[in-house]
């Protein structure tokens, strides 16, 4: 931050997430202290820690706080375990391979010599500490010996799923240590002295804070004005919201789509229309109609057939799918009677009968699928 000042610093993005939070972030020294405490206050219990996989200093002050009380470290969840091999292999953390186990045998050990490093420490539902706090782990079971560290602090927004996780883990029988009973992490976000003390080495020409809840940067502005930064040079943004800076400053251009986008397997971006879709199938249900005309004699044939699921229960309600049939039936008559040869019209004339019928009768909007076939 002082070498950019030196040469002037145009614009500055600074992360909100810990905007709100009055003084500064604690060091990360202090956290390896609190560490080493609490494995000696739990020397008789198995240490199950749960840690950000890619937070490899707090992997390694974990891993000497339980070499140091005589334990082994079994590292669960996909990227703990990629993370860690890793990290050994480039020689980043540098342990005993003796001091490292797989997690399948920790039955081999007593639990007082086990220490688990586990992924999930922000409730993810299908982490690791997740399962174990369901039950759902096939190595590891959570009882009354164990006590789970959570060396991590809930993100903002977050902090229901981490308090699922800990409920589980205390209705197994675990104790829990978190950020709200001993100092257990150092977060990764500034706090607002440490914003405040960046923007004035930095003395941006423009200010844009990033990085949190819309409330964060809310705050973040705040701390820019008690700064000094004129309001006119402070921009707030959204996601989805351009800036381009250029000689006269910057200029918000046109929006782009941001937001969430659900992948459904191979297929990728299944669109928003395919959403919708499965939104009414799950709400509402669907009725089929099935109808077979005789279009140059104009007359029905065959049906209409109703087949309907997850709108009405078909056997308790024969009644009223019969007359659905019967209003779909003379609707489909009345078309073929008025000229009505087109296919397309006929199936757009089953939908809007069909569709009217359950509306009126149940105050329900199921997905209706009409299938008019030609003999």
């Amino acid at each position: 931050g002082a070498l950019a000042a030196g040469d002037g610093v145009r614009l500055l993005m600074l992360d909100s997430t810990n905007a709100e939070e009055r003084g500064s972030a604690p060091s990360e020294k202090s956290v390896g202290v609190v560490l080493r405490q609490l494995f000696a206050e739990h020397k008789t219990r198995r240490i199950i820690t749960a840690s950000f996989a890619s937070h490899i200093h707090r992997v390694q002050q974990i891993a000497e706080a339980a070499i140091e009380s005589g334990r082994v470290i079994a590292p669960l969840g996909r990227s703990m375990i990629n993370n860690i091999r890793m990290a050994r292999d480039l020689g980043i953390i540098k342990l005993p391979d003796k001091s490292f186990i797989n997690v399948e045998d920790i039955d081999d050990y007593p639990p007082e010599r086990i220490c688990v490093i586990s992924t999930g420490s922000q409730g993810e539902p299908m982490a690791a500490l997740s399962l174990l706090a369901r039950g759902d782990n096939k190595f590891v079971t959570i009882g009354h010996d164990d006590t789970v560290i959570f060396s991590s602090h809930a993100i903002p927004g977050n902090e229901g799923n981490v308090n699922r996780v800990i409920d589980g883990l205390l209705r197994l029988g675990a104790d829990v240590v978190h950020s709200g009973i001993a100092d257990v992490h150092a977060t990764g976000h500034a706090q607002a002295e440490d914003l405040k003390m960046y923007l004035s080495i930095t003395e941006p020409e423009w200010f844009v804070p990033i990085h949190g809840e819309y409330h964060h940067m809310v705050a973040n502005v705040r701390h820019g004005r008690t700064m000094g930064i004129p309001e006119s040079n402070i921009v707030l943004c959204e996601d989805g919201d351009v800036i381009e800076i250029n000689d006269d400053g910057i200029v918000r251009k046109e929006r782009v789509p941001a937001g969430m986008l659900y992948v459904d397997g191979i297929v990728g971006d299944v669109g928003q229309g395919v959403l919708r879709d499965r939104k009414v199938l799950a709400e509402e249900g669907v009725v089929v109609a099935v109808v077979t005309v005789d279009v140059s004699a104009g007359k029905v044939l065959v049906g209409p057939e109703i087949i309907t699921r997850g709108w009405v229960y078909a056997p308790e309600a024969e009644d009223l799918i019969e007359e659905a049939c019967e209003t779909v039936a003379r609707a489909v008559e009345k078309a073929l009677k008025g000229g009505t040869r087109d296919i397309d019209a006929l199936e757009k004339e089953v939908r809007r009968a069909a569709g009217k019928f359950v509306s009126e009768r149940t105050k329900r909007r199921p997905m209706i699928v009409p299938i008019v076939m030609e003999a």
